[in-house]
């Protein structure tokens, strides 16, 4: 699996600008089965994606690269690929 973190670099009225671009890319990719969760980090200074972790880890960076977050460079992004040993049942068949 994959932890991506991102954190805003730019104000909440700019980031929000682009919101339902970004929430129309994420629905792509919950569709095609990139991603398994998403969310705004509480305080809202970016995001939380977990990622399908049997996706090449290059392929998911150049998917990463379309969404406008990253692409108006509204956001910095960190990847972290973890194998998870222990998972809940929702969860069983990912890696």
């Amino acid at each position: 699996m994959y932890v991506i973190t991102l954190i805003y670099r730019q104000p909440l009225d700019v980031v929000d600008r682009f919101r339902a671009e970004h929430h129309q890319f994420l629905d792509a990719l919950y569709s095609d089965g990139t991603l398994l969760a998403s969310g705004p980090q509480v305080p809202r200074t970016g995001g939380v994606l977990i990622a399908n972790g049997s996706i090449d880890r290059d392929v998911l960076m150049k998917t990463l690269e379309r969404d406008p977050f990253w692409r108006e460079q509204l956001a910095e992004y960190s990847v972290v690929s973890f194998q998870a040993t222990k998972k809940c049942k929702q969860l069983e068949g990912f890696e």
